[in-house]
């Protein structure tokens, strides 16, 4: 008979975006493995065409499980969740869990109804985030900002490069104009900037993402097949909670450090990964 297994979660992202939900996953399943798998090779995924992000979601996906069976997929990227999900489910057995703007929780939370949802230019153009503040959000002024730079700012910090201040708070003015109490952060990079946020933006009371959300959901599907309690086990978290870290283009710089910095020390990191789309 085989040895079971801790639980091994596949944690997808185009960046390193996703290492902020790969954080709150660990925290709720401090003994559950994780494979974190970044297609930087063509980030950002927003202005790419949808048949080509649906192309290297699946085969990416498909080529990590073969190395690396795993228990749960998340799909960490608000691109590929809206287009690639379905296609995904298709081609695998293993559970998907997608990811979309926190905006039912913030609807909850605000005080003055006013929320501010930063999010990448992709997903503020997207007919699914109308949808979102119409169902969860009616009562509520809701003030977007796609902005550009936040994404690659969050790969450049991972990187060991500062937060342009400045360029952060000319990009969150609308939010600061509209006098909201409530952020949705809507992707998964802007978390990893929330401290130069805060500084931007220090009236807000509330910012909200997507991580924690994730993370109940990864623990009720591995609670279905009978391996929460391995996930959970306080007999001391695993050295290195990442197995693997796999990049499809080069690993950035510094992502080791940064990724224990979040108490997500990797096994291993590996760039060009595979070498062959």
């Amino acid at each position: 008979m085989s040895e079971r297994r801790s639980p091994r979660i596949l944690i997808f992202d185009s960046g390193v975006g996703g290492l902020s939900v790969a954080a709150c996953v660990h925290k709720k399943l401090p003994q559950a493995s994780i494979v974190y798998l970044a297609d930087n090779a063509a980030f950002p995924y927003g202005g790419q065409p949808e048949s080509v992000v649906v192309e290297r979601c699946c085969t990416l996906i498909a080529k990590a499980l073969e190395q690396y069976p795993c228990d749960a997929i998340v799909v960490a990227c608000n691109t590929a969740s809206t287009i690639a999900l379905p296609h995904l489910r298709a081609i695998t057995g293993v559970p998907v869990v997608g990811v979309v703007p926190a905006v039912k929780p913030a609807a909850a939370q605000t005080l003055n109804q006013r929320i501010g949802l930063l999010a990448t230019p992709a997903t503020v153009r997207r007919p699914y985030l109308d949808e979102l503040i119409r169902e969860f959000a009616p009562g509520c002024q809701v003030e977007r900002v796609g902005h550009p730079g936040l994404v690659q700012w969050a790969e450049d910090l991972v990187r060991g490069l500062a937060v342009p201040q400045d360029e952060l708070d000319n990009a969150v003015a609308g939010l600061r104009d509209a006098e909201v109490d409530t952020v949705v952060l809507g992707c998964t990079h802007y978390p990893l900037l929330l401290d130069s946020l805060r500084q931007s933006l220090p009236e807000v009371k509330f910012w909200v993402d997507s991580g924690d959300a994730i993370a109940r959901r990864v623990a009720w599907l591995l609670a279905q097949v009978d391996k929460l309690d391995d996930a959970l086990e306080c007999n001391g978290a695993p050295n290195t909670p990442v197995l693997a870290a796999l990049f499809s283009g080069g690993a950035p710089g510094g992502v080791a450090s940064y990724m224990a910095s979040l108490g997500l020390q990797p096994k291993t990191v590996t760039g060009s990964w595979p070498v062959q789309l």
